[in-house]
């Protein structure tokens, strides 16, 4: 069933939990997110981001998605992830997303402020919910690329004000992750108490960016056998968001927590294990279906971390 993030994001405000958002652009890593969230009967927000549109195809994935909510039982929402481009955001309300993000976090706040306001009118006739981000998070993903000096805390006056004055649905924030792989240099290190003071002040869901694991079994397997193969530079060093910092923040009121790099990693780990323990096959399908199998088991390990089992 297709609904909006809004729908999803209310109930887990009200019982403290968190619903998961995984990024897509093909086939198969929707099909592995989608056969783990229905065996937990887990709500799942299903992300496209831009460059996964152009990649993809605004009417692929819309089709994909509206075809997995038929499919399955379980209450999903496709959400434009990251939009900067107001015209193509305009137009994934307009085509049945039911959740858009605008992040102005790059602009001055009194323009942030206005971009919002305008993206929530058009979402508002079409019934469609609205994330918006305030505080810059740093890190390199699709075309989102903020270095550190650039990345902003979230100020929690600030966010009060833009809630008020923009009537988001749910607010992302910046308290220490970082988007792609490489987000800490060891211990993982957030600012839980401005996550404390902008969940008392806004009294709405939070969304935490940058939120990936970078898991050190999918990551070894990504090593299997790379001296031999030259490719040991891929993701070396990488390390993500520990599992106990993202139970603090739900319980500190994180509500939605978006996950992409895990998801890839899951991908590419899973198809290069079959190229290697499969020389003999030449069917695509025989290499993608491991990487979706893997794509299942991350996602899994996900729902069960943020608390959402039978809460679809």
């Amino acid at each position: 069933m297709l609904v909006t993030a809004k729908q999803l994001l209310q109930k887990a405000h009200r019982e403290g939990y968190a619903v998961p958002a995984f990024n897509i652009s093909n086939l198969e890593t929707l099909q592995g997110i989608m056969e783990a969230a229905s065996v937990l009967r887990s709500p799942v927000i299903i992300q496209t981001t831009e460059s996964a549109i152009e990649y993809a195809g605004i009417e692929f994935l819309y089709a994909m998605v509206t075809a997995a909510a038929k499919e399955y039982s379980i209450k999903i929402a496709l959400h434009f992830d990251h939009g900067k481009n107001l015209k193509l955001i305009k137009q994934c309300i307009d085509r049945g997303w039911t959740s858009v993000m605008f992040d102005g976090s790059s602009f001055p706040f009194e323009e942030n402020i206005a971009k919002t306001k305008q993206v929530v009118a058009w979402a508002i006739a079409k019934g469609v919910s609205v994330e918006a981000e305030l505080g810059a998070i740093k890190g390199k993903e699709d075309k989102i690329d903020i270095d550190a000096r650039a990345a902003l805390f979230t100020d929690p006056k600030q966010a009060v004000v833009f809630v008020k004055d923009t009537k988001i649905d749910s607010l992302a924030i910046s308290i220490g992750t970082a988007h792609g792989p490489y987000k800490f240099d060891g211990k993982t290190v957030l600012d839980f108490k401005r996550l404390t003071h902008i969940k008392t002040l806004t009294r709405i869901p939070l969304v935490l960016h940058g939120a990936s694991g970078i898991p050190t079994k999918i990551v070894d397997m990504l090593h299997n056998r790379c001296t031999q193969l030259h490719d040991c530079k891929r993701v070396s060093g990488a390390h993500g968001v520990s599992d106990s910092a993202i139970k603090k923040a739900i319980t500190l009121g994180i509500n939605k927590i978006n996950i992409d790099s895990d998801l890839r990693l899951a991908f590419m780990a899973g198809m290069r294990n079959a190229l290697l323990t499969k020389p003999e096959a030449y069917d695509p399908r025989e290499i993608l279906i491991d990487g979706r199998s893997l794509v299942a088991s991350v996602v899994t390990q996900k729902i069960k971390l943020f608390g959402s089992v039978n809460k679809s």
